[in-house]
């Protein structure tokens, strides 16, 4: 079981801060550092200093980290043009080494698309099947040839496509709850399949479909990684368990119910039962990013008994 460390910036935290974690996930052993890709903060945070952008923080964090890989969970396609996309993600997997993965999704959160003045289209999955296949299209043809496409939404005549990423290909991710489309287009562009935020029931029940679907397309269901995503909030004791809820304005009954909560036992508990029903990676959503000691307990008391 693989885990990784999953932060929300557009919450509250500068670079520097994300460096501090991105630092902490590598020095501790874990497997990568993901970001969400938003614009504006949720819920009753501030949400200062500001949000940061996903891929110029990725950016970043590729000159000054050695081996984590590094990705968005999940990229919002009403953000970038695709071609822009293919160039952006393939230059930072250069910086990184080969370091980089890409979990692209149709984007949902109109409220920022409202603060920032970014479009937000009614039919967003057509889009998105498009940009999948623009960008896995342009990383996919030979130095020396172009690539075209004329779709309903983009059309790209002649393109050099290029530049090329350091790795021979990048990681796709695909993820959510949608019981027909998500799971066929999983199945045609996915390296991985990301089930966010949902009961080991609902988990299990949406690996069903993705691998369904992949065996409807021809592929074979275990060349897709099957993972979730979950809040962490884990405790020496039951008042530090607590502690970390009310930081994060969380109750610990309704993080037990839903996500990795309680002590380090219960929660390498939980995630067995996770890895029962077939997941194979646990991105850990931390949401207080100054709280540097809970990744060490995580790491020191959680994932050395799942490694």
């Amino acid at each position: 079981m693989d885990l990784r460390i999953f932060t929300e910036p557009q919450q509250g935290a500068t670079y520097d801060t994300l460096l501090a974690v991105a630092k902490a996930t590598e020095e501790l052993g874990f497997d990568a550092f993901f970001r969400s890709d938003h614009y504006l903060r949720m819920g009753s945070v501030d949400g200062l200093p500001g949000p940061t952008d996903a891929w110029i923080t990725l950016a970043g964090l590729a000159r000054e980290t050695k081996r984590i890989r590094l990705g968005t969970l999940m990229t919002a396609g009403t953000f970038r043009l695709p071609g822009v996309l293919a160039i952006q993600v393939a230059q930072v997997d250069q910086m990184s080494g080969g370091r980089v993965e890409l979990g692209l999704g149709a984007g949902w959160f109109e409220e920022e698309h409202k603060a920032y003045g970014i479009p937000f289209p009614k039919e967003k999955f057509g889009r998105l099947e498009e940009q999948l296949a623009i960008v896995t299209g342009l990383w996919e043809t030979k130095v020396g040839d172009t690539f075209d496409f004329h779709g309903t939404y983009y059309d790209l005549t002649g393109s050099p496509a290029l530049p090329k990423p350091a790795q021979a290909k990048i990681p796709v991710l695909i993820g959510g709850h949608g019981a027909t489309r998500t799971p066929r287009l999983t199945a045609r562009y996915a390296d991985e399949f990301n089930m966010p935020f949902a009961s080991i029931a609902d988990s299990e029940r949406q690996f069903g479909r993705v691998r369904a679907a992949a065996g409807a397309a021809g592929r074979a269901a275990d060349d897709i990684t099957y993972s979730n995503a979950l809040v962490v909030c884990v405790g020496r004791d039951d008042q530090e368990v607590a502690r970390r809820a009310a930081v994060i304005g969380r109750e610990v009954e309704e993080l037990k119910a839903n996500g990795l909560a309680g002590s380090p036992a219960e929660v390498v508990d939980k995630i067995g039962k996770y890895a029962e029903i077939g997941s194979e990676r646990i991105y850990l959503q931390v949401l207080d990013l100054t709280d540097l000691d809970h990744l060490e307990l995580i790491s020191s008391q959680i994932q050395t008994q799942l490694s």
